[in-house]
């Protein structure tokens, strides 16, 4: 049985870790992230791909600090369900998705399914929660047990919420950073932010909040 590796195994710690998810453009569902640790280095980036000028459309790629392509997320078509698969590194003509999401069902909208290909120790997982109030939960289908989870973020200095494009991305030992990341890829080119409070107020992080 392989471990928890899915796409690199420079993002699995042995201890929690909190990672700040800026999204970069409010213009497009999915523009664009840039994702820092606890000491405000970068970790992942997102470049703009919701534009009109993107090539195409229906891929999404996460990129590490320098650049290297980590997964490309591509939607599939048709699909009632929205559904998703991802891809190691840049995807290729030919090549195997690593795996798949879908909304749990086309009338719900507070679940997502996970299915891993391959021979992992954990073959499903279960998103749970919403998305657009940037409060949901990644958890094992078959254990429960939780393995990431999306937060708002609040301002220590201040004790005040931060808007919903500043959230926080808590990745649990042993999970890979780099395919939670993937799933907030994921959730974001499925729900959007259709779910966000019209004319709520967008407080952007400073330095110390990275």
């Amino acid at each position: 049985m392989k471990g928890g590796l899915l796409v690199d195994d420079e993002f699995i710690h042995e201890e929690e870790r909190s990672l700040t998810v800026r999204k970069t453009s409010l213009f497009f569902a999915g523009d664009g992230f840039t994702v820092y640790d606890c000491k405000g280095s970068l970790v992942f980036r997102v470049d703009s791909y919701g534009g009109p000028n993107t090539r195409d459309t229906d891929e999404v790629v996460l990129m590490d600090a320098h650049g290297r392509c980590l997964l490309t997320l591509r939607r599939k078509r048709p699909s009632l369900r929205r559904r998703l698969e991802g891809y190691l590194g840049e995807r290729s003509d030919g090549q195997k998705p690593i795996f798949g999401v879908r909304r749990s069902s086309i009338i719900g909208r507070n679940s997502v399914t996970v299915e891993v290909y391959g021979d992992y120790q954990c073959s499903e997982y279960l998103i749970e929660g919403s998305f657009g109030a940037r409060s949901c939960t990644v958890v094992e289908a078959e254990t429960r047990r939780k393995v990431a989870e999306v937060r708002r973020k609040v301002d220590a200095s201040t004790n005040v919420m931060l808007g919903k494009d500043v959230f926080s991305l808590n990745v649990k030992p042993g999970f890979d950073g780099a395919f939670a990341m993937g799933l907030v890829l994921v959730l974001d080119q499925i729900y959007g932010d259709d779910l966000l409070e019209v004319g709520e107020e967008q407080v952007h992080p400073s330095a110390e909040d990275l």
